[in-house]
This record gives structure tokens, sequence and C-alpha cells, in this order.
């Protein structure tokens, strides 16, 4: 299938629990680049790019990693992947 762009809208108790900085320590484990942020209206958005299936087992590791309890709900968006990202990061 190649390279993607997973983009993920989490919604909840995901802002003030240490969300992004779990979320950066998991993608080390994973072959992706990306950035995950605040949002002002209280969400967090994740950008990742990499094969389908490692984004796939990242977003299902990100849950198993504890923090399904944060998360009322996620809302995932598929594009083609852009390129020229490298590493994961915490955007501010």
């Amino acid at each position: 299938m190649g390279r993607r762009r997973m983009q993920i809208f989490y919604s909840g108790r995901v802002q003030g629990v240490g969300f992004r900085y779990t979320v950066k320590r998991l993608a080390a484990g994973f072959e992706l680049a990306g950035t995950v942020r605040n949002l002002p209206d209280g969400r967090v958005e994740l950008v990742a790019e990499g094969e389908v299936a490692e984004l796939q087992a990242f977003q299902t590791a990100i849950r198993d990693e504890g923090l399904a309890h944060f998360i009322r709900d996620e809302q995932v968006e598929w594009n083609e992947a852009q390129g020229g990202g490298r590493g994961f990061e915490i955007a501010r």
C-alpha cells in the first residue's frame, strides 16, 4: 500500500495527562515520522507518515499504553504521504 499520512484528532481528557510525551516515547519504536500537539479546543492532533501497517500498529499501541481511558473519541483521516518529515516531535 505504500507510505500514507495518518492524522488523528483525539478528544477527551487528553491534555495535561502526559499524552503527548507518551506518544513521542512510543513513536521511537516505530518507523514513522510526525508530530503531536495540543490544540486550543482541548483536543490533541497527531500527524504521522509511514507504511500503513506501521501506522495502524502505532495507533493501537497508543491505546494499549494506558492512554485509552483518557480518549473519548478519535477521528482518523488518511491521506497521501507528503514526505519531508524526519523523526517524531512534540509540536508547539
